[in-house]
């Protein structure tokens, strides 16, 4: 379902089924508070296992809905799709300006190699800190990711060079997560204390399901850059976010409409020699011959 903006006066620019990740959106964020508000009733179980749902949503949220958005933002509205990036920078507690930029870069490199210079185009890829033009074991890659990522001052000035009212947005959008949560930490500090390290854990559950979204895939082959799974539930649950071969051959292919795409390239996917993994990417340490290419099944 390749989808062009909508022309008329329609709500949603795509599609009218992006009411439902912009209907997540908020139910994410209003959870998030109803965390906060409930926080002193709850017992120290509850709190845990809120924490560890909230570290969950941030890398479901910033692998199915705030990754669908910065693809095909939902609205026609131009402010309409401002105020979802704001919910989304709250609620994954990441700018979202900045987490496009640093995801455009991705598909820029689409998990390359390093070049003569060691250097690669993905600041993600998989083979950046890898050996021999090996990719990196998974362990480091998911555990050290998010202490490589660039700081946000520095994102804003790589935005900068090129479009100035992105970067400008994109600092917006930071120091909004340093009032609303230095805030929060006035009103109930352990609250953020507790929640910094399941933070994390969510960042790392992204680099998680980014590894195996790549890991056997093939970066000089356009329709074999990503690994793609189709598990249904996980496809449910992350709005499609399996078929990642498909997602990497056209990027700005709806969500809703990647099972018609994995139809219509079959063949070449095939000939390519795509690979497709059993489990949910982020279980993808779960698949048999995890190092070696497969074929569609």
């Amino acid at each position: 379902m390749s989808l062009t903006p909508s022309r008329s006066p329609a709500l949603f620019r795509y599609s009218a089924w992006d009411a439902v990740p912009a209907a997540l959106v908020f139910l994410h964020l209003g959870l998030l508070l109803a965390f906060f508000i409930a926080w002193p009733a709850l017992g120290w179980p509850a709190r845990l296992a809120g924490a560890a749902l909230y570290a969950f949503a941030i890398g479901w949220n910033q692998d199915s809905v705030a990754h669908n958005f910065i693809h095909n933002p939902f609205f026609v509205s131009k402010a309409m799709n401002r105020v979802v990036e704001l919910a989304l920078t709250l609620a994954n507690g990441t700018p979202q300006t900045m987490y496009r930029f640093v995801h455009m870069r991705h598909h820029a490199g689409n998990s390359d190699r390093p070049d003569a210079k060691g250097q690669t185009l993905d600041p993600i890829s998989i083979y950046r800190h890898g050996k021999d033009g090996q990719a990196e074991a998974a362990l480091p890659y998911v555990l050290l990711g998010f202490w490589r990522d660039d700081g946000p001052f520095a994102v804003a000035r790589q935005i900068r060079a090129k479009r100035p009212d992105e970067a400008r947005r994109a600092l917006q959008e930071f120091w909004l997560l340093v009032v609303v949560y230095a805030g929060a930490a006035l009103i109930r500090w352990e609250f953020v204390a507790v929640l910094a390290p399941f933070y994390y854990l969510g960042q790392s559950l992204s680099f998680l399901i980014a590894y195996y979204e790549h890991y056997g895939a093939q970066p000089g082959v356009p329709i074999a850059t990503g690994v793609s799974t189709y598990a249904p539930v996980y496809n449910l649950v992350f709005l499609n976010n399996g078929y990642h071969a498909e997602h990497h051959h056209r990027p700005k292919h709806h969500w809703t409409g990647m099972k018609g795409l994995r139809a219509e390239t079959l063949a070449e996917q095939r000939a390519a020699g795509v690979r497709v993994i059993g489990p949910a990417h982020f279980l993808g340490f779960l698949e048999r011959g995890v190092g070696r290419r497969a074929t569609h099944v």
